[in-house]
C-alpha cells in the first residue's frame, strides 16, 4: 500500500512541477497558505538534488515498492541479494526523505502536503523491509511503538519548527 501511496504522490508532484516549469506564474494546488506552499519548495535546488525533479525518483522507487507488494501476496518469495537490494533502496530513500525534511523545516522554510505524504510512507517501508531482513525479534515484538516514535519526532520537528506560525492560527 505504501508503493502505491508514494508513487501517487510522485505522479501528483511530476505533474505540478511540470506545470510549474512551463508557467512560472502556476500555483501548485498543494499551494495553501505561506507554510504550506509546495511552489516554495519546488523552486528551491533541494527540489532537483541530481539535477532532475525529485519525484522522478519516487515514479521510479515507489513503482519497484508497489511491484513487490503484488509479487509477494502472489506468493512468490524472493532471493536473499532481491531483499538487500530492496534494503539499500529503502535506506537511500529514507536518508533522502529525512535530508529533505531537514531542508523543508529549517532550510527553506515551508511545507508540502504531497512531500509529507512521501515522508510518511517512506518511513514504514523503510522500517518493515529493515526488519524483514534483519530479523530482530525485539524489535518485531514492539515495531508499532518504535514506529510511532519516529513519526512523533517528525510532528514534533514540524510543530517546533512553525510554531510561531501556528499560534497564530488560533
Amino acid at each position: 500500500m505504501g508503493g502505491l501511496i508514494g508513487l501517487a504522490a510522485s505522479l501528483v508532484l511530476t505533474v505540478e512541477k511540470i506545470a510549474l516549469l512551463k508557467n512560472p506564474e502556476y500555483v501548485p494546488s498543494c499551494s495553501i497558505d505561506p507554510i504550506l506552499s509546495c511552489g516554495s519548495i519546488m523552486r528551491t535546488e533541494q527540489a532537483e538534488v541530481f539535477g532532475f525533479p525529485n519525484p522522478l525518483l519516487g515514479i521510479a522507487g515507489f513503482a519497484v515498492v508497489a511491484t513487490v507488494g503484488v509479487v509477494l501476496l502472489a506468493g512468490v518469495e524472493l532471493p536473499r541479494w532481491f531483499w538487500l537490494g530492496l534494503q539499500a533502496g529503502a535506506t537511500f530513500g529514507v536518508v533522502f526523505v529525512h535530508w529533505l525534511i531537514f531542508q523543508s523545516l529549517y532550510v527553506i522554510g515551508a511545507l508540502c502536503p504531497y512531500c509529507m505524504v512521501v515522508w510518511a510512507v517512506t518511513i514504514p517501508i523503510f522500517w518493515y523491509t529493515t526488519l524483514h531482513n534483519f530479523r530482530l525479534p525485539a524489535l518485531r515484538k514492539y515495531h508499532g511503538v518504535a514506529l510511532t516514535t519516529w513519526y512523533s519526532a517528525v510532528v514534533i520537528a514540524v510543530l517546533q519548527a512553525f510554531w510561531d506560525y501556528w499560534i497564530t492560527l488560533g
